[in-house]
């Protein structure tokens, strides 16, 4: 199987599937000399991991990080920094009544089609066990981009849809982010969103999210007008993650619903800085950032996996029916924060390499 390496010169690559031994990621083309320990690491694990609420997959998994090489005396070397997450909580009997079925919304069948196998438990390679690789490489790159951006750099995730239920982002607030489960900015939703989620598990459904991600401190002009667009790249790479169906970057598709004047970020200067007035662009313009806060949303669909009972086919091309039991989030978009994070954070540290290597 190719594909399996992101980036361009901040390039890592994932391998390992949800029930086997365990799972991992190599990166390659970190800048040496970052001070970098296994606990940088760990603080973004184990805010994606499984098992810490009702609210997500009960699936037991300590996420430990494992680092095996590219780190000497608590820095990087600026050789490849090759990471292991074993898999502790693997309960394959869970698939074991369904292993000929395929469950619809998920990847089974188009997956059978194209390699002709199929790794029923849990999905294999598509399972999204597999983002755990990605936040631990987005943890080394938020810790690039702290070293070579400092104190003002930042980027925060959070739920600002959950199904029906949405959130009023005037109320933003990072650190109540940080303290609810659903990792939500507007502490008036939680106990909302609580009552919300806990009826549609109880009913054996799911539903999808809305993840809002916001970058501050990013220089102007990362990114390139043609090809390498910082836009384009940031969403092919939050499209890459399981389940997400759609990207906005800044106002996104709702800005074609604005006029030019209410759709255009004017600009003033004061004291020789140019100001923006609004940021409908979410600090990107031509593929190139602006200096502005970047902001990105994408959505995920409500997780495939659920006990109602749906129709499907099996591998034989019979009609059957199919309930999923096991452990799985009743919204796949809640953890899908701290992933959303990581790639973000990969995107901008390749973009700002490949500036400096063409600009200086």
């Amino acid at each position: 199987m190719s594909f399996n390496t992101f980036g361009k010169i901040f390039r890592f690559t994932t391998w390992g599937e949800s029930h086997g031994p365990a799972i991992g990621c190599i990166v390659d083309g970190c800048p040496p000399n970052i001070t970098l320990s296994e606990n940088d690491i760990q603080k973004d694990m184990d805010r994606r991991r499984p098992g810490k609420s009702k609210f997500v997959s009960q699936r037991k998994e300590s996420d430990k990080v494992e680092i095996l090489s590219g780190i000497f005396n608590g820095k990087t070397t600026g050789t490849p920094i090759s990471m292991l997450i074993r898999n502790e909580d693997k309960r394959s009997r869970d698939y074991e009544s369904i292993k000929s079925k395929f469950r619809p919304g998920h990847a089974d069948y188009t997956y059978f089609k194209k390699y002709g196998i199929r790794d029923y438990r849990g999905g294999g390679r598509q399972s999204a066990r597999e983002t755990a690789s990605r936040v631990a490489a987005g943890a080394i790159a938020k810790m690039v981009l702290k070293n070579i951006i400092g104190k003002k750099f930042n980027i925060i995730g959070g739920v600002i849809q959950l199904g029906l239920m949405g959130c009023d982002r005037n109320n933003w607030n990072n650190n109540e982010i940080r303290k609810n489960p659903f990792f939500c900015p507007d502490k008036k939703s939680v106990k909302l969103w609580e009552k919300y989620l806990l009826a549609v598990r109880k009913s054996g459904s799911s539903c999808g999210a809305i993840i809002e991600l916001r970058a501050n401190g990013i220089p102007s002009g990362l990114g390139a007008p043609i090809y390498s667009k910082l836009d384009s790249d940031l969403a092919g790479a939050l499209m890459s993650i399981n389940a997400v169906k759609g990207v906005n970057i800044g106002s996104g598709i709702s800005s074609a619903y604005l006029s030019g004047e209410e759709n255009s970020d004017e600009m003033r200067s004061k004291s020789g800085k140019i100001k923006f007035k609004s940021n409908n662009a979410g600090g990107i313009l031509g593929g190139i950032s602006s200096g502005q806060q970047i902001i990105a949303s994408f959505a995920v669909k409500p997780t495939s996996s659920i006990i109602n009972s749906r129709e499907t086919v099996n591998k034989k091309g019979i009609n059957t029916k199919i309930s999923v039991r096991g452990r799985h989030d009743p919204c796949v978009g809640i953890r899908a924060v701290p992933i959303g994070e990581a790639m973000m954070s990969c995107v901008l540290l390749d973009h700002l390499l490949m500036n400096r290597a063409q600009c200086g």
